[in-house]
């Protein structure tokens, strides 16, 4: 058995595959441990595929056609890929015969803790209150109003757009909380809401009644431009919409709008279309908006939680047991 390491970026490699990841790797899977190599390598000398079974790769990942997988690595079993979303490279290993797996459930560990932290906050009045109190202390009056304004976290509603992966992750984190959860998700089945304690609704209903709007959108071209100045202006006067999704999932002139128009309620976004936004952009001379630099994903040594993800599946597929994170034609239909 013979395994690479495949990246344009051996540090990233490195970054991401703690060494007792590595090692392990090294020791079951016959992983080359000393070199990552980049697409140019492989191209120019395809045999440094020929016996390769297995190869492990995340960020900075290259494309490679099918025909060029097929040509250099002609005995891969599968691409096991330490990050997130694998819409770019995941069609050219399965046209293969290859399994591809991807790390897109520790990645989104993160977010989630991420997201619940910030629901939690956001239903105590925290971002604004902050924002008021750190200016002067006659702005802690304003504060002090503006906390009295809200819900806190004892039967507050909470909205989810978008029930994959993330979005439930948030949504069983959230049950040991005395919140309503609502959520919109055309693909959720009323046996999956009912087991994570939620309850489908609309998108008109969920931004019209809910005190904080969290959005867990796939990223895809139907979900593009998809909120709207119609949910936005429906947001109630303290309400709190957070973006961890992707900020091309609204548009972003209609949230400005909204905002503008509801100065108490509150936007936290962690992403935003362009990323970060243009230097001229509404969003930084807002009050009611909190910009924050795509951190909710994999950070510091939370990267190294992807990597062993990815080796625990190569050990279930060498195994033959239950595979958890594989990639299918079908999942890449909705996934991010």
């Amino acid at each position: 058995m013979k395994s690479l390491f495949l990246a344009q970026s051996a540090p990233t490699v490195y970054r991401v595959f703690a060494p007792d990841t590595i090692g392990a790797l090294e020791k079951e899977f016959g992983l080359c441990t000393d070199h990552v190599y980049t697409k140019e390598e492989i191209l120019e000398n395809p045999e440094i595929g020929a016996d390769v079974d297995y190869l492990f790769s995340t960020w900075s990942c290259p494309l490679l056609s099918a025909e060029q997988i097929h040509t250099c690595f002609p005995r891969l079993k599968a691409m096991f890929y330490a990050a997130g979303s694998v819409q770019g490279i995941a069609r050219q290993y399965l046209a293969n015969g290859a399994k591809i797996f991807s790390a897109w459930a520790a990645n989104g560990v993160p977010v989630a803790e991420t997201t619940v932290a910030q629901i939690v906050l956001a239903n105590k009045g925290f971002f604004m209150a902050a924002r008021y109190c750190s200016r002067s202390l006659d702005m802690r009056g304003k504060a002090v109003s503006y906390v009295t304004g809200t819900r806190g976290n004892y039967g507050a509603r909470v909205g989810i757009i978008g029930v994959g992966m993330i979005g439930t992750m948030v949504c069983e984190r959230l049950k040991q909380y005395k919140l309503e959860v609502v959520a919109y998700d055309p693909f959720c089945s009323p046996e999956k809401a009912e087991k994570l304690g939620i309850r489908l609704v609309s998108l008109e209903e969920l931004f019209s009644t809910c005190d904080v709007i969290s959005n867990h959108l796939a990223n895809n071209a139907q979900t593009k431009g998809m909120l709207t100045y119609d949910h936005f202006s429906r947001m109630k006067p303290y309400a709190v919409f957070l973006n961890t999704g992707r900020g091309a999932q609204l548009v972003e002139e209609d949230l400005v709008r909204a905002l503008r128009e509801k100065p108490g309620a509150c936007a936290v976004l962690d992403v935003t279309d362009p990323e970060p936004p243009v230097a001229d952009s509404p969003f930084y001379g807002m009050d009611n908006v909190i910009l924050t630099p795509h951190l909710a994903g994999s950070q510091s040594d939370e990267v190294h939680r992807m990597a062993e993800y990815m080796l625990e599946e190569a050990r279930r597929l060498e195994a033959g047991e239950p595979l958890r994170y594989s990639v299918t034609e079908e999942m890449l239909k909705t996934m991010a």
